[in-house]
């Protein structure tokens, strides 16, 4: 066994126990996932050839226990009551002109993203706006933008339809880009 190896499985834990909680939303099955997933990199570790990061190659490991934890979960779906309060977007309205759909205040300069996405303080700020996000909405987020589900497959998992969809992925990049806007990019951001 290597320890530098066991060592990099340390340190990532963390982070994908921080992905597995934003997605799952129960701690219990998200400890569970994530010892699922370093156990799956310590049986295939000889496998790891090196070509992207131990944290690219955990992620992906990760992204495929949490699907097939979410799919033991559909006999527990989601009430469509709670995921029908997230979906009113009414009360973004006032971010856009009404005269031409423009933004009211254009997104200020967020400077060379790519920089920051590698900025360990921005992935803690990233973090922080995914956990204030309404609990379905952090997972419909997740389910898209990390675990990379097709729409499909989301809608027919959680039994919503691509309306709501898009209006809860809308509203999660809308708070995401209010939250990153304010405690990153914004006068007080480090």
């Amino acid at each position: 066994m290597n320890p530098e190896f066991l060592k990099e499985l340390e340190i990532q834990r963390g982070y994908l126990l921080r992905v597995a909680r934003l997605q799952l939303r129960d701690t219990a099955l998200a400890e569970d996932v994530v010892q699922d997933t370093l156990t799956a990199a310590l049986t295939a570790q000889q496998g790891f050839t090196g070509k992207s990061s131990v944290k690219t190659w955990l992620t992906g490991i990760l992204k495929h226990k949490i699907v097939d934890a979410i799919r033991r979960k559909q006999r527990d779906p989601i009430a469509a009551s709670s995921i029908d309060e997230e979906c009113d977007i009414e009360e973004l309205d006032g971010l856009f002109k009404t005269s031409n759909g423009a933004w009211e205040q254009p997104p200020s300069e967020w400077g060379n993203p790519e920089q920051s996405l590698q900025r360990s303080e921005f992935m803690s700020i990233m973090d922080l706006c995914l956990e204030r996000l309404p609990p379905n909405t952090a997972r419909v987020f997740m389910m898209r933008e990390v675990m990379e589900l097709e729409s499909d497959e989301i809608c027919q998992e959680l039994r919503i339809t691509a309306n709501n969809l898009w209006v809860i992925l809308y509203r999660a990049r809308m708070s995401l880009r209010e939250c990153l806007e304010k405690n990153w990019f914004g006068k007080g951001a480090a």
